[in-house]
């Protein structure tokens, strides 16, 4: 009898240290989204919030996420940084340059990437933004480049080195560009190189929603930037742009069909050009806008236990701009839902403060307290290889 109980204990005992060591952060994540509300401060969810809702409890979306905590953001040469140099930080683990793509000018050393060590785990990858999908904060994650205007070459090398699966923007003008190609003497569309890649190429909304089952796919719906939100009933055929939430719906639905899982981008980019203009209307909509794709993933993640238990999602801002501030009003209250809050702006570009991070997940209790923006590369990398993580 006393030897059937120990062989029981032990038994047990091996059967619970198989539960501890393939489940949570033991066995890593299967899915990465990252979500981007560029430019974005806490000042401009309030606002955002006051208006959708009034004043109560009620929250956005990625105000519901499990962990809080907060960034540093400067870059290698600035206190105050841009979006190339903020998100190389996070793609990389390192601190660039304002200006660089996960480059480094001085040395010439291209840094592997969260997304291209994604890629090496054999899991397959998607950019989804509301400016050109070669902008800075897309481009970090799957290009290596000198200059962050040299979007011509961003996208090629989206297309014919980093076979990313998804790439869904604006920026026509850009892959309408004639390059040279190492399967041509003279130069190509870089539109001719995607579909000789194996790219479907979509440049509507109801194309998007019928290019559902490709295996890769290109999809540019404005030459250059998409539509801003709030123009969209005035702009000519801006209703045939998808938004950023039904872009973010095909990107799932494609990438989700690879067994080892996915790396995705979604950035809301727009939000900082509103704080560029001290637009608060602006502003206000980008960021309904982007919250909307929260939802979209936060229903995605919802929708089956696996999903939720295997995805580590991370919303997190570059950095602010514009100074945004509420005013007031001073000796009123704003009660109803579509109050605007009395506004005030300190400049036209960006600032030094650090930004919120939301995150849920898999090792996102490493996301929840002070940190700095290249923790989060490192915070990624222990996730997709299921290590230990250890602050750098």
């Amino acid at each position: 009898m006393v030897k059937k109980v120990s062989l029981a204990k032990i038994f047990l005992l091996i059967i619970l240290i198989s539960i501890i060591f393939i489940s949570g952060e033991a066995r890593g994540v299967k899915n990465i989204i990252f979500m981007v509300p560029d430019g974005m401060t806490l000042s401009n969810v309030t606002a955002t919030r006051i208006y959708a809702f009034g004043i109560g409890q009620k929250r956005l979306y990625l105000e519901t996420l499990d962990q809080i905590g907060y960034q540093t953001t400067h870059s290698l040469n600035s206190m105050v940084t841009d979006s190339a140099a903020a998100a190389s930080a996070w793609a990389c683990g390192e601190k660039f340059n304002n200006g660089e793509i996960s480059y480094h000018s001085e040395t010439g050393v291209s840094p592997k990437t969260i997304l291209e060590l994604a890629r090496e785990l054999g899991k397959k990858s998607g950019l989804v933004a509301t400016s050109t999908i070669t902008h800075a904060t897309p481009a970090v994650f799957a290009a290596h480049v000198a200059n962050r205007n040299w979007q011509s070459e961003i996208g090629r090398q989206y297309i014919s080195e980093k076979d990313v699966n998804v790439i869904l923007g604006g920026g026509l003008n850009i892959f309408q560009t004639k390059m040279k190609s190492d399967k041509h003497s003279h130069p190509v569309e870089l539109i001719q190189q995607a579909k000789e890649n194996g790219y479907t190429v979509v440049l509507t909304k109801k194309e998007l929603v019928n290019s559902k089952k490709s295996a890769k796919l290109l999809g540019l719906f404005n030459r250059s930037a998409l539509t801003p939100s709030y123009r969209k009933g005035e702009v000519k055929n801006a209703d045939q742009e998808p938004s950023l939430a039904e872009m973010t719906s095909v990107a799932l639905e494609i990438l989700e069909r690879n067994p080892r899982g996915f790396f995705l981008l979604v950035e809301g980019s727009q939000i900082d050009w509103a704080n560029h203009a001290n637009n608060l209307e602006y502003q206000i909509s980008e960021i309904l806008e982007f919250d909307r794709a929260v939802k979209v993933v936060l229903d995605w993640v919802n929708q089956k236990k696996p999903r939720k238990e295997n995805t580590l999602i991370i919303i997190v801002s570059d950095h602010g701009c514009g100074g945004f501030a509420i005013k007031g009003p001073m000796g009123k209250t704003l009660t109803q839902p579509g109050q605007i809050v009395n506004e005030g702006w300190i400049w036209g570009s960006h600032t030094g403060e650090d930004t919120i991070i939301w995150s849920q997940g898999p090792y996102s209790r490493h996301l929840g307290k002070a940190i700095d923006n290249t923790d989060i590369f490192h915070i990624m990398k222990a996730a997709l290889y299921g290590k230990k993580y250890q602050k750098q």
